[in-house]
């Protein structure tokens, strides 16, 4: 087994309704001979400085996150998308221990096929920006704003996914308006949706 991170220890202590759960793929991932590290604070297993997998917690389950997930086979069909955007990370949830111990061989088997992808240098093939369809509210004040189409350009291509499905993602026209209207002065700043 790998070495422990005192990081990721203080993430465990802090998960009082996942720890038994997450200490378990813990075990199981560090089994697999990954580093583990804290990104984005969450505990992130590396295999030569490339993220293979994740583990968090969330509400209702706690999961394991393979940052390549797209590509890997799934012959258990347990590798879930967890949202229509989502174009590369595939997770699998957990809701008790016991789960996590029946599926121990398959977890590594699983863990063992993304490290060969990563060894492989296997990429996902990420739609392109210009593949999303931008909202006609924020078309229009691109078209409207020249000094906005310039700063948007201008933005990294995940800036711009970014800011494409944050607008898109409502259903009412005035509501994507209003997100449009909040986010014009921080996109002329060049700044990303989540940049301070």
């Amino acid at each position: 087994m790998n070495r422990m991170n005192p990081s990721v220890d203080g993430y465990l202590r802090k998960s009082k309704q996942w720890q038994e759960e997450l200490q378990k793929l813990r075990t199981i991932i560090l089994d697999c001979q990954l580093t583990e590290e804290m990104k984005w604070r969450v505990p992130c297993y590396t295999f030569q400085n490339s993220n293979i997998v994740f583990i968090g917690r969330f509400k209702e389950c706690c999961v394991l996150s393979f940052v390549k997930g797209a590509l890997l086979n799934d012959p258990n069909n347990i590798l879930i998308q967890q949202t229509e955007n989502t174009q590369s990370v595939r997770v699998i949830r957990f809701t008790n221990v016991q789960q996590i111990v029946e599926m121990e061989p398959i977890l590594k088997a699983y863990i063992d096929e993304a490290i060969e992808v990563e060894k492989a240098g296997l990429k996902v093939n990420f739609k392109k920006t210009a593949e999303f369809i931008i909202p006609e509210e924020f078309q229009t004040e691109l078209d409207e704003i020249p000094a906005l189409k310039t700063a948007f350009d201008a933005l990294t291509p995940g800036r711009q996914r970014a800011y494409i499905l944050y607008f898109s993602a409502p259903k009412q026209s005035k509501t994507r308006e209003s997100r449009v209207e909040k986010c014009i002065q921080k996109i002329l700043d060049g700044k990303g949706l989540n940049d301070e």
